[in-house]
């Protein structure tokens, strides 16, 4: 029996590791199928992680977590955890992939979120080299330069107007020729004067050379291409969030979720059921940023020590 599993191996779910087992769970499992480290890896440099100076790439940043976590305790299963299940004694049932299961008194989930990709030409070949999904990862880098955001939705806008304070020009390009965002967000892109919006719009090919992106043609309403001189696109599409491992087999999820799919916490990272916990971009209202997602797993972590205490001594 496990006192506590934790479901995920990025920075929520690493830190969690370390704040459990350092906190005093003797038996704790983290599952991750691959390397941990999460999404972060695949950043080309980080400059807003508190205390990290100089140039340092996202896999240089997560390297040194997972042995730290391990020297206090923590175990890391390389399987994928295919369903959380809760019996009525109140344990937890970890499917995993290889067809084990594992009990547990308390769950910290930390799957995630995947940022949709637009689907246009050259964006993947680009992603992290001029193509991006964080503006407040990535915009410095652009500064007073022009870039193109794709997208009109709330976060659309909200990362636009991010970047029209950093960069000397915003392309907004969205598909249609009105925006599904907020009104007084609306209100404000049309208002700054270096945000200029292409309606009715799609990003048909991204390119550029070994350095990175140099450009992004956009295909036009009438048929014609526009070409944008710019080093940096940002896509925000939405996200998918990754909440499969909560799905039970009447299609309901294992608590309470958002119309998005996302789990609703408390400021504690407590869900609607005893002893779950999410934290990092899995909840609701996350701020996908490292540092916050780290937040969020030692939060979880503390409330699941107090949990499986009292559980095992009353």
């Amino acid at each position: 029996m496990l006192d506590c599993a934790i479901i995920g191996g990025g920075p929520a779910g690493l830190t969690a590791g370390l704040y459990t087992t350092r906190g005093g769970l003797k038996h704790v499992t983290m599952y991750e199928k691959g390397m941990p480290g999460g999404q972060i890896t695949g950043s080309s440099e980080i400059e807003n992680y508190p205390g990290v100076t100089g140039e340092i790439t996202g896999m240089d940043l997560m390297a040194p977590w997972p042995e730290q976590c391990m020297r206090f305790g923590l175990k890391h299963e390389m399987v994928e955890v295919t369903n959380v299940t809760r019996n009525a004694e109140g344990i937890f049932l970890i499917a995993r992939g290889d067809g084990k299961t594992d009990e547990a008194l308390s769950v910290i989930v930390c799957t995630g979120s995947t940022p949709k990709r637009a689907g246009f030409k050259g964006e993947d070949e680009f992603f992290g080299r001029g193509v991006s999904t964080c503006a407040t990862c990535d915009g410095f880098f652009y500064k007073d330069k022009e870039v193109a955001v794709i997208g009109g939705g709330d976060t659309a806008l909200e990362e636009a107007l991010y970047l029209s304070k950093i960069c000397s020009k915003v392309y907004l390009v969205h598909r249609r020729d009105k925006f599904r965002a907020a009104p007084n967000t609306v209100e404000r892109v049309m208002n700054a004067e270096n945000i200029e919006l292409i309606l009715d719009a799609t990003p048909d090919e991204v390119y550029g050379d070994t350095m990175g992106v140099t450009g992004l043609k956009v295909a036009l309403k009438d048929g014609g291409i526009r070409d944008l001189a710019v080093p940096g696109v940002f896509v925000f599409v939405g996200n998918d969030v990754n909440n499969a491992v909560l799905k039970q087999s009447d299609g309901s999820f294992l608590c309470a979720v958002n119309d998005w799919g996302q789990v609703i916490v408390d400021l504690s990272m407590r869900t609607d059921v005893p002893g779950l916990f999410a934290a990092g971009d899995l909840r609701i209202e996350a701020p996908k940023q490292v540092v916050c997602a780290a937040g969020d797993g030692a939060v979880a972590a503390l409330q699941a020590i107090g949990y499986v205490d009292e559980k095992q001594h009353g």
